[in-house]
């Protein structure tokens, strides 16, 4: 049937016409068609998806075929489920140079050669992260307590996608989606849709070889906030990984969801640490993909003592150093024309941060530091840069260091991270104690490693959640455990007692 000839789906429910997983097809009793909508979905649902045509056709068609595709792999064991999710990662590592080449030109923005580590470093991360967790049935039990727990699928993920991650935040999701036996649908940002429609075409040749449903992960084609908005609605559980106006619709879905807030990760620099590997990892931190990356390093705050030795060994290792107010003021206008955050440069390399200033900086010049003469309020650069541009700042004490990374936050990247320099355990837990984020990383690389790391123990992900301070639901690391439901059977505990009144209040 044409395309001219599709019914919506409320028509095509109506008038008794079935669906597959290559869309709406007339049923006519012969047996390589499926039944009508009503009997597959049953009656509850199948008026759902009547309703869903008050949003949109094609999302309500798209959500259709994901249910149906959802309750194939429902079924699955636990071993299927993890092949299904192993292709997710395996597809991105084996196609990383190719994807990263379509990444860069689509987006127009951050760096190839950082896309390829970066599709290849997700995609082994995560697996390695999921591989061997249970998901599927009784996940344990706790005899003791006399508590079983069980997974249980979610159903239709919704997710909202950037075009700074078009790759590894759809794949990511899709990885946690799937582990817990649901389906996803992808909304890519209309400057990475041809990087999701690819991945759909390489993960749909996987989907073949494994006889797994093609339909648990959708994409749509034509992106709008108008078609966004309605997948929120329409499916069971949102991911919105993406600008704050996308994160607010979907906490407006009425749905479950979890979103993200901005970064501005402060840079909290001790006299204790070696100056030249502190300046390798921030550097490192804040140039990646040109700055690109939720995590970047933002700020460098050192004490007054060593700050021109700090400020030394950045310059040494490929740092471009600005502290004429005159200079500083001219970039200022660059990145925040109005006090709003120039479009133009978000993902640009620092020459063209430059060229942008009107100002010339050193050839190879990696990172251009600026030194403002206020924090916080009263300064537009204390808010997040998405380019390889940070700010540095002096401390007499290191309580004054907190309260500068403390003001910053406030004014933006509150729930987010703070990247802490220091041997000092007094130092770091003092700032984890006082600062609102939900991340203290302490002597590693933040952008890269903020986001889960073989050296460290937080979950593995591209979906940060940032907590009430961000305005989000979580403040962890998304990872698969929040996209599954858990029920818990209840038996009597084996050594149970009451206690008495002295006892509980004594």
């Amino acid at each position: 049937m044409s395309n001219a000839f599709r019914p919506s789906p409320a028509r095509a429910f109506s008038a008794g016409w079935g669906i597959d997983s290559g869309g709406i097809r007339g049923y006519d009793g012969t047996t390589n068609l499926v039944p009508s909508a009503e009997l597959l979905l049953g009656r509850r649902e199948y008026q759902r998806y009547l309703d869903l045509g008050r949003y949109d056709m094609d999302i309500g068609e798209l959500v259709a075929k994901s249910r149906i595709a959802q309750r194939t792999i429902a079924g699955y064991p636990q071993e299927r489920i993890d092949a299904v999710v192993r292709m997710l990662a395996k597809v991105v590592y084996d196609n990383a140079e190719p994807l990263a080449k379509l990444a860069a030109e689509e987006s127009r923005m951050g760096v190839y050669e950082d896309k390829i580590v970066k599709n290849k470093g997700k995609a082994r991360l995560l697996w390695y992260g999921l591989k061997g967790k249970k998901s599927v049935g009784i996940l344990e039990h706790d005899k003791e307590a006399g508590i079983a727990l069980v997974a249980k699928p979610m159903g239709v993920i919704g997710a909202a996608t950037p075009c700074t991650n078009p790759i590894v935040t759809p794949m990511c999701n899709a990885m946690f989606a799937v582990k817990g036996g649901n389906s996803i649908i992808i909304a890519p940002h209309p400057r990475s849709t041809k990087c999701a429609a690819r991945l759909k075409e390489l993960y749909d040749a996987e989907f073949d070889r494994l006889s797994c449903p093609k339909d648990i992960f959708l994409v749509i084609k034509e992106p709008t906030v108008e078609l966004s908005t309605a997948l929120m609605k329409a499916v069971d559980v949102v991911i919105a990984t993406g600008g704050a106006a996308m994160v607010k619709s979907a906490y407006s879905s009425g749905k479950p969801s979890f979103g993200v807030g901005p970064g501005n990760v402060q840079g909290l620099v001790d006299d204790d640490v070696d100056f030249g590997e502190t300046a390798k990892k921030m550097i490192q931190s804040r140039a990646f993909d040109n700055g690109i990356i939720c995590s970047g390093t933002q700020t460098i705050i050192a004490s007054k003592r060593n700050y021109r030795a700090v400020i030394d060994a950045f310059v040494k290792n490929g740092a471009c150093y600005v502290d004429n107010p005159a200079q500083v003021d001219t970039f200022r206008k660059a990145l925040f024309p109005n006090g709003q955050i120039n479009k133009d440069s978000v993902g640009q390399g620092a020459a063209a941060i430059a060229d942008l200033a009107g100002v010339d900086v050193p050839a190879g010049t990696r990172v251009i530091i600026l030194k403002p003469e206020k924090y916080g309020k009263e300064d537009f650069l204390s808010r997040e840069k998405m380019c390889p541009v940070m700010t540095a700042y002096e401390y007499s004490t290191w309580e004054e260091a907190v309260d500068i990374a403390h003001a910053n936050l406030l004014v933006e990247g509150a729930g987010h991270s703070v990247d802490v320099q220091s041997n000092t355990k007094d130092h770091i837990e003092y700032a984890g104690l006082r600062l609102p984020v939900s991340r203290i990383l302490v002597n590693q690389i933040c952008t890269s490693m903020n986001g889960g790391a073989f050296q460290n123990s937080l979950s593995p992900t591209t979906t940060l959640g940032c907590g009430s301070w961000g305005n989000n639901s979580i403040s962890e690391n998304l990872s698969y455990y929040h996209l599954f439901n858990k029920s818990r059977i209840a038996y009597v505990k084996p050594s149970w007692n009451q206690p008495g009144d002295e006892e509980i209040f004594g």
